[in-house]
């Protein structure tokens, strides 16, 4: 991640998803789903916002069906060092392509 993108102690400017940031949607997805009680067959990052603090916090939109159904989620990625997983810190459902993250 580039410099600019991160500012600390605030969230950074909307960015485009890489493959890295689409691997931790993945991995905090069973989270999601558990914790919107329902399975989501699409589910694919679209953009995020990170900041930093002891680790990484992101928020992600997330298109979860066809048309205009998406999520909101935020994640809190541990530093490496810490061997903890990505976790899911909060979910926001029923959010459209231009609703800000």
């Amino acid at each position: 991640m580039e410099p600019s993108q991160c500012v600390l102690g605030g969230f950074g400017t909307v960015q485009a998803v890489s493959e890295e940031i689409q691997d931790l949607a993945q991995k905090v997805k069973p989270q999601v789903e558990s914790k919107l009680n329902c399975k989501l067959g699409i589910f694919h990052a679209i953009s995020y916002r990170s900041q930093v603090v002891s680790g990484m916090n992101y928020t992600l939109k997330v298109v979860v069906g066809r048309g205009d159904d998406y999520i909101h989620m935020n994640v809190h990625q541990p530093l490496a060092c810490s061997g903890d997983p990505a976790k899911l810190t909060g979910v926001q459902a029923g959010k459209k392509l231009f609703d800000d993250i």
